[in-house]
């Protein structure tokens, strides 16, 4: 795939992986826009890549996504649709009955699941008019192996990638241009999971892989150890649950 002299809309892009997204697009003289529920940091993002156009949005609310479609009209269109913008609740033990595991649950799969379903929606169109249209959705080693520590998390991610592989399936069988990706990340320098002793890959190596990924139109792009835990699990599955899961997991459900 062709990144230059495209449009990407980046969702979750004022800080973290979806900033670095930005930040490696715009070198490549792609038009990036990128979306954020909070002002200040969408505004600080905007000082250090001038160039950035910044849009106010929450992905799991019906009438922002609506919203955002009618100003990206506005703004000309996009070529790439990258799901980026996630979340992940703080570990709780589900042992010990709490309303909060109900709650976080639906938190996480407005944003990580059901807000992606709807934004891919309202852009298809849009993107099936493009010369060469693209969606990128952001899964997780995760969605293989599930995590004690967030295994709603694990189910929100597992959950998109089966719904990224049929929806490739589909846009396929309707002879649709449309390119469908799949980004599986390891864990990631990120402040969601800053205070865990376990290997974590940069941002800005994560996002070097997906730009050379999409541009050898490999769908599905495992980082890191998520290729190796890939085949683990279909053959030692009790082996990649316990690397996934180490011991010391314990501790933070107390």
């Amino acid at each position: 795939m062709n990144l230059t002299n495209k449009t990407i809309l980046i969702t979750g892009g004022s800080a973290g992986i979806g900033l670095e997204a930005a930040k490696q697009f715009l070198q490549l003289d792609t038009k990036v826009i990128i979306t954020g529920r909070n002002q200040e940091k969408l505004d600080e993002a905007k000082k250090r890549y001038p160039s950035l156009i910044t849009l106010k949005s929450d992905v799991a609310k019906e009438e922002d996504a609506l919203a955002l479609y009618k100003q990206i009209e506005e703004l000309g269109g996009i070529d790439i649709l990258y799901n980026n913008a996630g979340v992940g609740v703080m570990p709780s033990n589900l042992g010990i009955a709490s309303d909060k595991h109900a709650q976080g649950a639906a938190y996480e799969m407005d944003i990580n699941y059901t807000g992606v379903v709807r934004l891919n929606n309202l852009f298809m169109t849009m993107l099936n008019s493009r010369k060469e249209g693209a969606i990128i959705n952001t899964t997780s080693v995760l969605s293989y192996v599930p995590s004690l520590l967030e295994a709603t998390y694990s189910a929100s991610k597992a959950a998109l990638g089966f719904y990224t592989k049929s929806l490739r399936e589909h846009l396929r069988i309707a002879n649709s241009s449309v390119k469908v990706f799949e980004l599986l990340p390891p864990a990631v320098e990120t402040e969601l999971i800053a205070h865990r002793d376990i290997q974590k890959m940069s941002p800005e190596k994560l996002i070097k892989g997906l730009i050379l990924g999409l541009q050898k139109d490999q769908y599905t792009i495992r980082m890191g150890y998520t290729g190796t835990m890939y085949l683990l699990n279909r053959i030692f599955p009790k082996l990649a649950f316990a690397l996934v899961n180490p011991r010391n997991a314990e501790k933070y459900l107390k």
